[in-house]
């Protein structure tokens, strides 16, 4: 039987092959395949899903895995045989959070409530592991537990290291940990780095007007961390010592631009970082965001060269919700791995293609927009029904798995 299948708003060199609901949680955030399996982090349904897509023509729900108790699982990796999820305050159920706004401006721990360590929580902060020898049935084998606000979002690819952005009492905002994964039944924490202010706990202090200052995550290449720092931009870390890690550089290009920095992606061959600089409030009130490409010849001296087009096919600012980058797909070992071409998610403009091989003229090859979603999955007062693409994986044979926060999982073959 042949599957019906949305017709894209918009769409050039990318064709649609496979859509899923997800067994009707269709919002998403992370997206990893593994064994031809999509998992799944849900933004408001909680816990993640596993979606074989063995047939990426019918894609099948096969498992959901509840979260605990006020606790999101929107983050996870995969490599071989297991899987990392991260465990955090559900931040987006929360009350303080309704207005999102608040969730992306100023100190985070004060408003959860992990600066002075002052509130019992309610929630499960920490990482699990799982056995998905068989994907479609993960079985946790290992957790760890941390003080506070939860993991963020980790960085894992295999070996004896992980990386996670990690919300710590005592901390004003996420912070850079590694973590040994030597024993995945017992994952350890070995080393953290902070920027200087972050530590509200030994009485540093960051100034009562500064942005927020707080590590989304970090890509990691060799023994060099690429951390995006949100508002506080790009920092360089040398991780050689996993357990002492030390800054190489700190940039930050926020003011006069809008921060929200989500991504740092090293193309290593090249001397490029690509850095995502995430869209978080609606209709653009915190500024067109950008897709940057920087020269690292000198790691030192990190500088910036070019930008993405900006999609402008449609009036993306004024359709509703977030209009710019999100997601950029990382180049993972058991993926696409390309230093030519660039994969991004921009919200409600849908997925977008870059070939970068002038780094300084990048062009946009194609494109593909879904619909509006079948439903409203954000829980949230006054948010709009229309598409947010969220996050992208794109595999060795040029297949892309597109999240949503509300619309499903959108198989595309890219046709460049």
């Amino acid at each position: 039987m042949t599957q019906d299948l949305p017709t894209p708003d918009y769409a050039y060199n990318m064709k649609l092959l496979g859509y899923s609901d997800q067994g009707g949680r269709p919002d998403g955030v992370q997206i990893m395949v593994n064994k031809g399996h999509a998992i799944v982090g849900h933004m408001f349904s909680d816990g993640f899903s596993v979606i074989d897509c063995t047939d990426p023509r019918a894609p099948k729900p096969v498992a959901y895995v509840p979260a605990p108790p006020n606790t999101w699982n929107i983050h996870l990796q995969s490599h071989e045989d297991l899987l990392l999820v991260i465990n955090a305050k559900n931040m987006f159920a929360s009350e303080e959070f309704q207005n999102e706004e608040e969730y992306y401006k100023g100190k985070l721990g004060k408003k959860v409530g992990t600066a002075d360590a002052s509130r019992k929580r309610d929630w499960t902060a920490g990482m699990a592991v799982y056995d998905i020898s068989n994907p479609a049935e993960p079985k946790k084998i290992g957790f760890m537990d941390v003080e506070g606000g939860g993991v963020h979002r980790i960085w894992y690819v295999g070996g004896r290291w992980a990386y996670a952005s990690v919300l710590l009492d005592g901390f004003t905002d996420y912070i850079f940990v590694t973590i040994d994964m030597a024993d995945p039944t017992n994952p350890k924490e070995a080393g953290r780095y902070w920027l200087p202010g972050m530590n509200a706990a030994a009485g540093e202090e960051l100034g009562e007007d500064q942005a927020r200052a707080g590590l989304h995550h970090a890509i990691v290449h060799g023994d060099t961390a690429y951390g995006a720092w949100r508002d506080g931009g790009l920092v360089i870390m040398d991780v050689k010592d996993r357990t002492n890690p030390e800054l190489i550089v700190h940039r930050n290009w926020s003011p006069p631009f809008g921060g929200g920095t989500h991504n740092a992606l090293p193309l290593p061959n090249r001397d490029l970082l690509v850095v995502a600089d995430e869209a978080v409030l609606d209709n653009c009130a915190d500024g067109i965001k950008h897709i940057w490409l920087f020269d690292i010849r000198e790691p030192s001296n990190p500088v910036s060269i070019s930008t993405v087009p900006i999609p402008d096919d449609a009036d993306y600012v004024n359709k509703g919700a977030h209009f710019g980058p999100h997601n950029i797909h990382e180049n993972r070992p058991d993926s696409m791995v390309s230093d030519q071409l660039i994969f991004a998610t921009q919200q409600n403009a849908g997925v977008r293609v870059y070939d970068i091989s002038n780094e300084y003229q990048p062009k946009e090859v194609a494109a593909f927009v879904p619909p509006q979603p079948a439903k409203l999955m954000d829980k949230r007062p006054n948010r709009v029904n229309v598409i947010q693409s969220c996050d992208i994986w794109v595999s060795k044979e040029g297949l892309c798995y597109i999240s949503d926060y509300n619309a499903g999982l959108y198989i595309l073959e890219y046709g460049g």
